[in-house]
C-alpha cells in the first residue's frame, strides 16, 4: 500500500473501456466503433462527445488511443487559435490512425474550424511559408479527431457534419458516482469509511470530478489530523470547512436561495445580480446551473421562483442559521 504520507500524484484512468462506470450507452457505441475499426483495418471514426465539464470526455477519448494502441496528442480550442497553429497540431502525430483529441473544440475560431474540416476529410494541411505570401499543401497521417465540447451550437455545421460518431455524455446517478469513486480509492491504496461514499455522492451534481475532488479534500483533513484513515466525521469537518450544504451548495447557492425566500413574486436576475453582486452571466451560468439541477429554483419569464423543494431547503437553511 502506497505511503499515505507521501506526495499525491494524478490516479490513472480506468485501464480499459470495460472498466468504465457509468456513460453505457456511449461506451456501447464506443466498443462497437473499435470492433468494426479493428475489421475493416480502417481509422476510428472522428468523435465527438457533448454534454457539462467534469464527465469524463478526456478520460474516454484516451482509452479509445488505448485500445487502438495509438498515438494520443491533446490539444486546447484555446490554445490552437491560429490556422498555423493548428496546422502544426495536426501535423504531429508521425504515425498512421493517430488520435487527436480537441477539448472544448467549440473556442476554435472560424478559420480554424474550416481548416479542420478540410484535414478530417482530405488529410490536407495549408502552411503559410514565413516571409512570402506562398502557401504550402501538406499531407497528415490518417487521424482520428476526437472533440469534446460543451457548446455544440458553437461549431460550424460543416465541421458538426464530419464526426461521424457523437456522443452524448449524461449525468451520472449517485450510485455510480460512488461506484467511482471506491475505484478511485483502490487505485490510490487509500482507506475510506464506506459511509463518506454515498455522502459524498449525494453532493456531487451527477459529476465524478467535484466528487472526487471533494473526497481528495477530506482525505487532507484526515491526513492533516494524522489519520490514515477517512471516516465520516472527516468527511463532516470538511464540508463544514468549506461551507456546504446538505446538496453539495456553496455559499453563493445558498445566499441566492434565501434571497428568492423572501420575495412574495418572481425575482428578475437582474436584481438577483445586484444584490449578490455579480453578473447576469455568472448568475445564470454558474450559480443557477446546480440550483436548477437539484429543481430548487424555476426560471419565468418574469424571473426567477422557488419550488416546493426550494422552498423547504431555504427553510432549513436559516433554521440553521439561527442556531449558529
Amino acid at each position: 500500500m502506497p505511503d499515505p504520507a507521501a506526495p499525491n500524484h494524478p490516479p490513472p484512468n480506468p485501464p480499459t473501456l470495460n472498466h468504465v462506470i457509468g456513460q453505457r450507452q456511449v461506451v456501447d457505441r464506443l466498443k462497437v466503433a473499435l470492433d468494426a475499426s479493428f475489421a475493416d483495418d480502417q481509422p476510428f471514426p472522428h468523435t465527438l462527445f457533448l454534454g457539462p465539464p467534469g464527465l469524463g470526455k478526456t478520460s474516454l477519448s484516451k482509452l479509445v488511443a488505448k485500445e487502438l494502441a495509438a498515438e494520443f496528442w491533446e490539444g486546447l480550442g484555446q490554445t490552437l487559435a491560429t490556422p498555423s497553429v493548428l496546422s502544426g497540431f495536426l501535423l504531429r502525430p508521425t504515425t498512421q490512425k493517430s488520435v487527436l483529441f480537441i477539448d472544448e473544440i467549440h473556442e476554435l475560431p472560424v478559420a480554424c474550424q474550416t481548416a479542420l474540416y478540410r484535414a478530417m476529410e482530405e488529410n490536407v494541411v495549408f502552411v503559410p511559408q514565413p516571409y512570402t505570401n506562398a502557401i504550402t499543401k501538406m499531407e497528415t497521417v490518417r487521424f482520428t479527431l476526437v472533440g469534446a465540447t460543451t457548446d455544440p451550437q458553437l461549431l460550424l455545421p460543416p465541421l458538426r457534419d464530419r464526426f461521424k460518431l457523437i456522443c452524448s455524455m449524461r449525468m451520472y446517478s449517485s450510485h455510480e458516482i460512488a461506484a467511482i469513486l471506491r475505484q478511485r480509492v483502490r487505485q490510490l491504496g487509500w482507506q475510506v469509511d464506506e459511509a463518506c461514499f454515498e455522502a459524498i455522492a449525494v453532493r456531487s451534481f451527477g459529476t465524478p470530478r467535484i466528487a472526487i475532488r471533494l473526497l481528495e479534500s477530506a482525505y487532507r483533513t484526515a491526513r492533516s489530523e494524522g489519520g490514515t484513515l477517512v471516516d465520516y466525521g472527516h468527511l463532516l469537518r470538511t464540508v463544514a470547512l468549506e461551507q456546504l450544504d446538505e446538496y453539495g451548495l456553496g455559499s453563493d447557492e445558498q445566499k441566492y436561495l434565501l434571497l428568492l425566500s423572501e420575495a412574495s413574486a418572481p425575482v428578475r436576475v437582474g436584481v438577483l445580480a445586484g444584490k449578490m453582486r455579480t453578473t447576469h452571466l455568472v448568475l445564470s451560468q454558474v450559480i443557477e446551473e446546480r440550483l436548477l439541477y437539484l429543481d430548487l429554483i424555476e426560471r419565468l419569464p418574469q424571473g426567477r421562483i422557488l419550488t416546493g423543494k426550494g422552498m423547504e431547503h431555504a427553510r432549513k437553511l436559516k433554521q440553521e442559521a439561527n442556531r449558529a
